[in-house]
């Protein structure tokens, strides 16, 4: 048997270096020709890296969390074949990974955040690891695997359970078997299923509120790292200013309940849509909203199309996919792509294209959205628009005789943030006031 080094392939486009994410082999273990590896990401992707030959594994370098540098040893695997490895079979083995992995950025790969992704909760996704030195990942010497603990026995019947790893693990330290919970959607377990499953079992012993749990430290990695890092540099680089206005939104939603009553075969229409539009009708009042500020080179670019970014939770984290010239597509047109793209970030199989040139940025919570936020700006766009839950309330409102009456409302509050070196807060509670008389008056919106 001959030892085959498999070194990390070079994707080209400037890619220097990558992060491990997940190994999926370890020291020891038997691999065949194409087996999955291990996932490493880089500035543009979240790539599957193969085995180009079998054999057992006989060292890996770097551990979960390390960056590794584009030519370094990956792995060193003691193939079947007989006799040495030729010089040429180890670089047809390579180049054969690296088209892979070029063809994987430029179809499905899910793209890291750029600047564009927004995070304003953390939830850690990843298992533990220890730490390591980063030095020592560019090292070309094998690098011999820390011993890990076996993974807590998984139900048998939650094998075949559609679920992120994450929640796999949530449910073994809770011992829930995953086949018990029901997904709410596409067969897939999430957190939600899982807290709804706790909380309707409550009385059986799941989620008591006295259980004892061990400390656990989760390192940041992969998607969660580059989150950080972005927000981090947006808080530290932009002075924001967060400004939030009431709208009543009761002849909003009774135009939307109308519409969806009349829809046949298109999409259901959310209240996003409806935002969504009001806010491209009023992006030419207030060009200066739907902008991204260049601070190195001081320069301001005030875009003539709105790229609406559309921030989207999913188990890997939140990303942002585009919504293209939003300004050009009708209710239902919005409506198809908000569902298309949100679907395409849960699945990982949004492109890094459609992850990336937002000129103007939506985030909300959906029931979760709380009366105010004050929404983390999507660098280097100068403003950010977060619209609120919707409660009912009682409200003074005319009885059409110059008097008043107590009516029930359906009240909504819209958070904006923007980048006060670009946007002053004029400007800013105009723009937001703009579309509050836009969506009380939905009709406005259906006209050109």
């Amino acid at each position: 048997m001959a030892k085959f080094t498999f070194n990390m392939p070079d994707v080209g486009e400037g890619v220097a270096e990558a992060e491990v994410v997940e190994w999926h082999v370890k020291v020891g273990d038997r691999v065949e020709e194409d087996q999955h590896l291990v996932d490493v990401m880089t500035d543009k992707a979240t790539i599957d890296i193969e085995s180009p030959v079998s054999g057992t594994v006989v060292a890996v370098a770097g551990e979960v969390g390390d960056t590794i540098a584009i030519g370094a040893m990956l792995l060193v695997i003691e193939a079947d074949s007989e006799g040495e490895v030729s010089e040429e079979e180890a670089e047809a083995a390579a180049g054969q990974i690296e088209d892979e992995m070029s063809d994987a950025e430029d179809s499905d790969g899910a793209p890291a955040p750029t600047s564009e992704a927004v995070a304003e909760r953390i939830e850690v996704e990843n298992p533990d690891a220890s730490d390591a030195d980063d030095a020592h990942a560019a090292d070309p010497r094998p690098q011999p695997a820390s011993p890990a603990p076996p993974p807590a026995p998984e139900p048998q019947s939650a094998a075949k359970v559609l679920a992120s790893p994450a929640v796999r693990q949530r449910a073994r330290d809770l011992g829930v078997d995953l086949a018990e919970v029901k997904p709410a959607e596409d067969g897939r377990v999430r957190h939600g299923d899982l807290d709804a499953f706790l909380a309707y079992n409550a009385g059986s012993g799941f989620g008591a509120a006295g259980r004892t749990r061990e400390d656990e430290a989760i390192r940041v990695i992969g998607l969660r790292k580059r989150i950080a890092q972005n927000m981090a540099a947006a808080k530290r680089n932009i002075p924001h200013f967060t400004y939030v206005e009431e709208c009543d939104v009761t002849a909003l939603e009774e135009l939307r309940a109308q519409l969806n009553g009349a829809r046949g075969d298109r999409p259901k229409l959310t209240l996003l849509p409806l935002l969504i539009t009001a806010i491209c009708k009023m992006v030419p009042e207030f060009p200066m909203i739907n902008a991204r500020y260049d601070d190195e080179a001081g320069v301001v670019t005030r875009h003539g199309s709105v790229h609406l970014g559309m921030a989207a939770q999913t188990d890997a984290g939140l990303m942002v996919p585009v919504i293209r010239d939003a300004q050009s597509r009708n209710l239902w047109q919005l409506a198809r792509e908000i569902g298309r793209l949100a679907e395409a970030a849960r699945t990982g199989k949004a492109t890094s294209e459609e992850l990336s040139g937002s000129t103007l940025t939506i985030t909300s919570l959906g029931p979760l959205g709380g009366v105010a936020t004050t929404p983390v700006i999507n660098r280097p766009e100068v403003a950010i628009i977060g619209p609120n839950r919707i409660i009912e309330r009682p409200m003074f409102v005319s009885d059409g005789m110059g008097g008043e009456r107590i009516a029930k409302r359906k009240l909504m509050n819209i958070s904006i943030s923007c980048d006060h070196r670009v946007v002053d807060g004029h400007d800013a509670a105009s723009f937001v006031q703009g579309i509050k008389r836009l969506i009380e008056t939905p009709a406005l919106l259906l006209v050109d």
